[in-house]
């Protein structure tokens, strides 16, 4: 065996594996390689679109709960300031209740004292009828009298 026809079969041999290589094995290994590398590109730009959907949507939420703040701390001021409005109600009405309260009681007293006063000129009319009795030493007569007993009454 001569070296160089060794050498020029083995060139023969491996310039026909790498043409069949580049003609039936090589445009698969492409392929599958592009492929691979668009499905990596792919995920990539899938990844960038989820993060940035992910920040609109944190600063979505950020501003919802700054609304959802907002509507809390206005129903809470709306509340307290209806809170404050009863209590001035109320305050306001206890104090037209009390005043009419003084007023109806003042009316009974003043009532009471006059039914105290008539009940009062009554029994000095009675007095003085027999403290007169007693001076004079006759009987008076109420019936006979009553005149002058009205007139004592009156000025009592």
């Amino acid at each position: 065996m001569n070296f160089n026809y060794t050498l020029v079969g083995q060139i023969i041999t491996f310039g026909l594996f790498v043409w069949f290589c580049a003609k039936f094995v090589w445009p698969p290994l492409v392929a599958a390689i592009e492929e691979r590398q668009k499905k990596i590109a792919d995920g990539l730009n899938a990844a960038d679109r989820a993060s940035k959907d992910l920040e609109l949507a944190q600063d979505s939420a950020k501003a919802k709960l700054r609304e959802a703040k907002e509507q809390a701390a206005a129903i809470i001021e709306q509340a307290n300031r209806r809170a404050a409005q009863l209590v001035d109600e109320a305050k306001a009405e206890a104090r037209a209740e009390g005043e009419r309260l003084i007023v109806a009681a003042r009316e009974d007293i003043k009532h009471e004292q006059n039914l105290a006063k008539e009940e009062l000129r009554a029994k000095v009319a009675v007095l003085a009828m027999l403290g007169a009795e007693k001076v004079l030493d006759a009987s008076i007569d109420e019936k006979v009298h009553s005149d002058m007993l009205e007139k004592l009454a009156a000025e009592l």
